[in-house]
């Protein structure tokens, strides 16, 4: 039987008597293991503010949108050609199953002005439903009622960086603003959403729908709309729908199954989950690139026990002589190996927090977060580097002769 009570003594005894060599060598896996926990605190900090940021935008959507124009053979862009319009909305709403909610929606970017202050912002002209699918919250004022869109109401719903531009400190409710140059009361602000990557998700406007259409935007074709929003109930039923709105549009507009369409549908879940395996991809690369410098640091754990071996031939050969088995020589040399890589993960984890946490000080636009599980994984593969890069140094001092080790100098 091995006794591991004195076999740890005499490697912790080891490691005391050499501090300098025992601290360097540990220094190859702090510095592994506090790249990992950094590297995988920022994939997952980043990974989280994505997914954060798509539910601000709203899940289980699907967008219609118009189809593109040509204009002397050259494609003008999806939603130049006016298509869709309130009634298909309002049939996807009557005839789809599984549906949530159903909005539409008309942008163009004007110019806002209230007093000698203006700013450039994108208006959207939307029907109320329109800020229950995209998630917006109002945060003081109200929302639009039934009567503002039947009776054109020009009443407008602002974002806070909109608020900020025009009135400051000031309290913009029931203030008259100029869209353009139509006058429009304000009666709500709406709570900050943040941006989501260069796109401010509080510089907007939101008017009625049907003001929009007629004294804003100067529709072409009455009822004209550029987008239809379609929540779904669960993103599993998603594609189902897209498929039985497409049949209802293309009856509705009589377009046979080979012709090509003059709307398109796009699936949000679909755009979110490429996101968030990109950023997990992304994640797990900048971990498999920190652990490069832990196997660094394993290699050097691996010399220097080496060295040890070498270093300390006689006092092997002393041991064997007394009566150590082979494999007694062996768990020494591999409990030191396996105790210099854990003090080592066990200061880089430390140190890996305390680096992950300078991060979130220091740059707004990255936001770390750390998990109990990436400091166990770290810790694992700590562990397994100091046993793997161990055990040669430690088979290699089992096996030395007894005689020759008593005659080495």
């Amino acid at each position: 039987m091995i006794d591991f009570s004195s076999t740890l003594k005499m490697a912790l005894n080891s490691l005391k008597v050499n501090k300098m060599r025992s601290a360097l060598t540990s220094l190859g896996i702090i510095i592994g293991v506090s790249a990992v926990i950094i590297m995988l605190a920022i994939g997952t900090g980043a990974s989280e503010k994505v997914q954060k940021n798509m539910e601000s935008m709203g899940s289980n959507i699907l967008t219609v949108r118009s189809a593109s124009a040509k204009s002397g053979g050259v494609r003008m862009g999806v939603g130049t050609k006016p298509s869709l319009t309130d009634s298909d909305a309002k049939a996807i709403a009557r005839n789809i199953e599984g549906l949530d909610a159903v909005a539409v929606l008309s942008s163009e970017n004007k110019q806002l002005m209230y007093g000698n202050q203006n700013w450039s912002s994108t208006i959207y002209g939307i029907s109320p439903q329109y800020l229950y699918i995209k998630n917006y919250e109002i945060e003081y004022g109200r929302s639009f009622t039934p009567d503002d869109l039947q009776n054109y109401a020009k009443v407008a719903l602002i974002g806070s960086t909109v608020a900020n531009e025009l009135f400051g400190d000031l309290n913009p409710i029931n203030k008259t603003i100029r869209i353009g140059n139509v006058p429009f009361k304000v009666i709500g602000v709406l709570k900050s959403k943040g941006a989501s990557g260069p796109f401010d998700q509080d510089d907007l406007a939101m008017i009625p729908i049907t003001t929009a259409q007629k004294k804003v935007f100067g529709t072409a074709f009455p009822g004209t709309v550029s987008q239809i929003l379609v929540k779904g109930l669960d993103a599993d039923s998603l594609d189902e729908v897209s498929n039985q709105i497409d049949a209802l549009l293309r009856t509705r507009h009589k377009i046979g199954r080979t012709q090509t369409k003059d709307f398109e549908i796009r699936n949000s879940a679909e755009f979110q989950e490429k996101m968030k395996s990109t950023v997990n991809t992304f994640a797990v690369l900048l971990a498999s690139i920190a652990s490069v410098s832990l196997l660094v640091g394993g290699i050097g754990i691996m010399n220097i026990m080496l060295v040890s071996v070498t270093e300390r031939t006689k006092e092997i050969g002393i041991r064997m002589a007394i009566g150590a088995r082979a494999s007694d020589i062996r768990w020494q040399f591999l409990i030191e190996s396996f105790l210099l890589s854990m003090i080592g993960g066990l200061i880089g984890v430390v140190t890996g927090i305390i680096g992950a946490e300078s991060v979130r000080l220091f740059s707004a636009d990255l936001t770390p977060s750390i998990s109990i599980s990436s400091i166990f994984l770290s810790l694992g593969f700590s562990a397994l580097v100091g046993i793997g890069f161990g055990y040669y140094p430690a088979h290699k001092a089992s096996l030395l002769n007894p005689i020759d080790a008593l005659r080495y100098e």
